[in-house]
């Protein structure tokens, strides 16, 4: 089982780069602008997503002008700073709430989810740059026809990853 993981896994991350790149890219300009504008990226992950969020602040190499939010905290951030979420799906209440309050604070912010159909707003359409997971369903088919293997956490970090290392290529070119 685990070879056909890896090998649905890396179909993902290969559909990530041909599909995503621009946008991936885009998004790390975005919150490049923070770091260069001696501003904040203040970075939220719902439910396993904080997975990301604890990779982007306590990793090895932490991503540059990172600050935790907490949900229940006032948004009080300057024109100079940025926010980068990452949501299970891209319909998610909470996480569409927070994306609604930071659009009104004019606030410009990175949202990583997969995209699913919802009526109603979408962290898709709210975001400054969405990038798209695309886990629809657990990877490897089981005995009983289900889908098992749901890499949500593993390919947001993917894009995390290639969100932080553009964002360093930008910051090698402007000094």
């Amino acid at each position: 089982m685990l070879k056909i993981f890896s090998t649905q896994i890396n179909g993902l991350f290969k559909k990530m780069i041909d599909q995503e790149e621009f946008n991936i890219e885009d998004a790390a300009r975005l919150l490049a602008q923070a770091v260069i504008g001696e501003g904040s990226i203040y970075i939220y992950g719902f439910e396993e997503m904080d997975g990301v969020t604890k990779e982007a602040l306590s990793g090895v190499e932490p991503l540059p002008s990172a600050k935790v939010y907490y949900l229940d905290e006032a948004l009080t951030l300057g024109s100079e700073d940025r926010f980068l979420l990452f949501s299970r799906f891209s319909n998610d209440p909470e996480a569409v709430r927070l994306a609604q309050r930071l659009q009104q604070a004019d606030i410009p912010f990175v949202a990583v989810s997969t995209v699913v159909e919802a009526e109603g707003d979408s962290l898709a359409t709210l975001a400054d740059v969405h990038i798209d997971l695309r886990v629809q369903r657990g990877l490897i088919p089981d005995e009983l026809g289900n889908r098992v293997g749901y890499p949500t956490l593993l390919t947001a970090l993917f894009a995390y990853y290639g969100i932080k290392f553009t964002i360093e290529e930008i910051l090698q070119e402007y000094q």
